[in-house]
């Protein structure tokens, strides 16, 4: 086994594939969000009751990401990835015949295992073969490929659900894991480094886990990254019940909202694209988490006082939420550049940080999201208020910061 060679820039098949793999968790969840209301009547059960199947989902992206992760490290990429995709292929099978709401919950959480793979290890793909800027880079145009499922995605679930029912969607997930595994299969070659093998044989995971949360430049940056995208999840999670009960709209409109703020995360993360060319992932993700932090703040406010319409909800929305496209990359960048040797555990940190928080956030705020905006703002705020502390009080990245 060798070593790849760094290139100075990642071919387009690359970009396409490795994004694909990184939106094992985000099409998982946008494709389903609009038939939340008609699964919970089909099974005689609360919206509520639901929306935990996807808090389920989370917590089995969280967990499963702390198995692939160091595990890819000891025995590489490939296999991993395509156990995870097959995983999730037949997961997907038994959720389309799921007999009821706590199997279909069971079966979320199983079919993120397999999912979870894809996008804990795309990450150390990306380290493997990158510095930490164009990490940054990469990790910013991955994002035109993942940002196809929540623009796409719940428009995509609408129709599905009008046509053949909410079954469906989740034949069509088993289909996408399929294709994902062919894909892996033919076009991915290995790319863990024989220095990383080594490394990974000389220390168990929890060893792996306890250096990597010793150092705060990881620590801080991993928090930060897991926090502002716990505000995302937050806003996921609580969005069906908000546009479509509270603001009363239907499956169809709730999917043109969502790909509204999905196309302002999107332009956000080809914005950092090009200010990577002159400030590094640090500064951009400091000034990023405070802009958030703001107009979260904002959006509370105007929902205690009863003036956050629907308009000015998606705008503020729209505007807090772009943060995740200067800060979730940026801080992935930096918490790997600080120990690429531990790529696979830390990629593992990023991502079940990220979605036990999220997790977490989605089943606080959900069951009060059909009583209007203050909830998911107030989870919103909290989520990027405690982004803003991580990166600055532990990292210690400030607007000085090289």
């Amino acid at each position: 086994m060798h070593a790849p060679a760094k290139p100075a820039r990642p071919s387009v098949g690359l970009v396409i594939l490795l994004g694909a793999l990184t939106a094992f968790g985000a099409i998982s969840i946008d494709l389903y969000l609009p038939a939340l209301p008609t699964i919970a009547r089909h099974f005689h059960a609360p919206v509520a009751a639901a929306q935990i199947t996807m808090s389920a989902f989370l917590a089995g992206m969280a967990l499963g990401q702390l198995v692939f992760g160091p595990l890819s490290d000891r025995i590489g990429r490939r296999i991993p990835l395509i156990a995870g995709a097959l995983i999730y292929t037949f997961a997907s099978l038994a959720l389309a015949l799921a007999p009821s709401i706590e199997m279909l919950a069971v079966g979320r959480f199983v079919q993120a295992l397999g999912a979870c793979a894809g996008v804990v290890i795309a990450r150390a793909v990306v380290r493997d073969k990158f510095d930490t800027t164009e990490s940054a880079r990469l990790f910013s145009l991955m994002f035109l490929v993942l940002s196809v499922a929540p623009m796409l995605a719940p428009s995509l679930g609408a129709l599905l659900l009008e046509i053949s029912g909410w079954q469906s969607i989740f034949l069509v997930l088993s289909a996408f894991g399929l294709i994902s595994a062919a894909a892996i299969w033919f076009g991915l070659p290995e790319s863990r480094s024989v220095e990383t093998a080594l490394h990974a044989a000389s220390e168990s995971p929890l060893q792996s886990y306890r250096a990597a949360l010793q150092n705060r430049r990881v620590l801080g940056t991993v928090l930060a990254g897991a926090l502002n995208g716990a505000a995302l999840f937050t806003y996921i999670g609580t969005s069906p019940a908000l546009f479509m009960e509270y603001f009363g709209q239907n499956p169809h409109a709730f999917g043109w909202i969502f790909a509204v703020n999905a196309g302002g995360l999107v332009i956000a993360s080809q914005i950092n694209r090009y200010l990577l060319l002159r400030y590094t992932p640090a500064r951009i993700a400091h000034f990023a988490v405070l802009a958030a932090t703001f107009f979260a703040a904002v959006l509370l406010l105007l929902s205690i006082l009863g003036l956050a319409t629907m308009p000015v909800t998606i705008a503020l929305l729209f505007l807090g939420l772009g943060s995740f496209g200067f800060v979730g990359g940026n801080t992935s960048a930096l918490a790997l550049g600080a120990m690429p040797i531990r790529a696979g555990a830390i990629s593992a940190l990023i991502g079940a940080a990220s979605f036990a928080v999220g997790a977490v956030a989605s089943a606080i705020t959900a069951p009060f999201a059909s009583n209007g905006p203050t909830a998911m703002a107030a989870g919103i705020l909290a989520g990027f208020a405690g982004s803003a502390y991580s990166l600055i009080r532990i990292a210690g990245i400030h607007k000085w910061t090289s």
